[in-house]
């Protein structure tokens, strides 16, 4: 459409793309990680920042001053945004972007008016070859992304708030109830379902994300814990973590995988895990949270593709 847009774009590497492409309007970066550690549902309040300041400086070692600086400024900026007759969102398939995506149209549609909203999203358009992330298409692609654009209806946007309020909320059993929705959002059920089932397994203790990089261990041959990662991140699925995100899931493994000379193993307890010998629940739990949910209050149950609540 014509017009000028306000273009909501996830992290900087996509954003240096979208700007090559000259498009109208103004570009809003959006820094944060929200798939991990704890929120609350007013985005940009006095409470969310300060839970947000504490996770990241503990799990990531970024100080106030950063997150000030990338992240809240940002908000500022977006919530005195004008001059535009439309939004577009620019976020890819994972359940890293989506989470952030909700928590932007939720910001937006608290402090902006109603205007259009149109969203380009990573898939595979006609006459491309393979499926590829957004931040790896070329620039000609990424414009035809962009003029295939889908708009959003009210009840996408009331989706997304919704969606963005149960995650913040402390039942996720009420958000799994979510996964059947059908909407404009094509990988929005898929991404809650990744997330259901980073709550440990009730049979293990260790959740899906987790038991998918031991699985690695056990059938790849992997030398170091480096092209650990590597793997990892090349075979996580939804979950669109980062390398300091993988890093923390392979740290809090540590326990059940040893690095000898020229290869990652198994140990003891790695194998007792995959084979369901033993529940590491105890050994694993910590005080950690997925939005407003504590991560160790709830069970995934993988054969009935339940949350129990503790």
């Amino acid at each position: 459409m014509d017009g000028t847009a306000l273009h909501i774009v996830n992290g900087d590497s996509l954003t240096e793309q979208v700007e090559q492409l000259d498009l109208r309007g103004q570009i809003i970066v959006w820094r944060e990680l929200l798939c991990e550690g704890p929120c609350v549902k007013e985005v940009g309040s006095l409470k969310f920042i300060k839970q947000r300041e504490n996770f990241l400086k503990q799990a990531y070692d970024i100080s106030s001053e950063n997150y000030q600086q990338r992240f809240v400024s940002q908000l500022k900026r977006l919530k005195e945004a004008k001059d535009y007759d439309h939004v577009v969102l620019w976020f890819e398939f994972d359940l890293f972007c989506h989470i952030n995506m909700i928590a932007a149209i939720s910001f937006y549609l608290e402090h902006q008016p109603k205007v259009p909203f149109y969203l380009v999203c990573s898939k595979r358009l006609k006459g491309e070859d393979e499926f590829l992330p957004l931040s790896r298409l070329t620039d000609k692609h990424l414009l035809n992304h962009f003029k295939h654009k889908i708009q959003l209806q009210e009840e996408d946007l009331e989706l997304a708030s919704l969606v963005w309020e149960l995650y913040c909320g402390k039942d996720p059993i009420k958000l799994k109830q979510q996964i059947k929705k059908t909407s404009n959002f094509e990988y929005l059920s898929s991404c809650i379902r990744a997330h259901i089932e980073r709550f440990p397994n009730s049979k293990t203790g260790i959740n899906s994300l987790e038991k998918n990089v031991l699985k690695l261990v056990e059938n790849q041959h992997i030398t170091s814990k480096n092209q650990l990662l590597g793997y990892a991140l090349q075979y996580q699925g939804y979950y669109g973590y980062s390398d300091s995100q993988m890093e923390r899931v392979l740290n809090k493994l540590d326990i059940f995988y040893n690095v000898e000379e020229d290869r990652v193993i198994l140990s003891q307890k790695g194998q007792e895990v995959l084979n369901k010998k033993k529940n590491f629940y105890q050994e694993l739990k910590n005080d950690e949270f997925l939005g407003g949910a504590r991560v160790f209050d709830f069970l995934y149950d993988s054969d009935s593709h339940k949350v129990l609540k503790l």
